[in-house]
């Protein structure tokens, strides 16, 4: 994943944590709401901009190790925020559940990016770099 702009990342990485919150949502039939949707994703976030930070995803967006350390920080940093800053249990199910969905989602696209810009070069003879994505 050389070469993907960090911004790309940070967005991406925020539409996946946004749709985690919102499916979830969905799945409950808790509605759609923006607020709703927040609530639900600003403990994720906020662990998975510590994630970023620590990573120094300016540098290093590749799937390993930067993307196994943002899911980790997401995940049990966003499971520690959840439960310590707002009215929510520790729920082992939610906790399983959700360090699944959020692995498909934030080193799913990872994978991806990463196996398209290979297969891409590969293809292309490396006549082209991967920053031109």
């Amino acid at each position: 994943m050389t070469g993907v702009r960090p911004a790309v990342v940070v967005v991406v990485d925020l539409v996946c944590l946004l749709v985690f919150a919102a499916v979830g949502r969905g799945s409950h039939e808790e509605g759609w709401s923006f607020l709703g949707v927040f609530a639900v994703a600003w403990p994720f976030v906020t662990a998975a901009a510590l994630g970023w930070v620590i990573t120094r995803i300016w540098r290093a967006p590749a799937v390993f190790p930067s993307g196994v350390v943002i899911w980790a920080c997401a995940w049990i940093g966003g499971q520690a925020l959840r439960v310590s800053l707002t009215s929510h249990q520790l729920a082992w199910s939610f906790v399983l559940v959700s360090g699944i969905a959020l692995a498909v989602l934030l080193l799913g696209w990872r994978l991806l990016v990463t196996l398209g810009v290979r297969r891409w070069s590969a293809a292309d003879g490396g006549a082209r770099s991967p920053s031109e994505l």
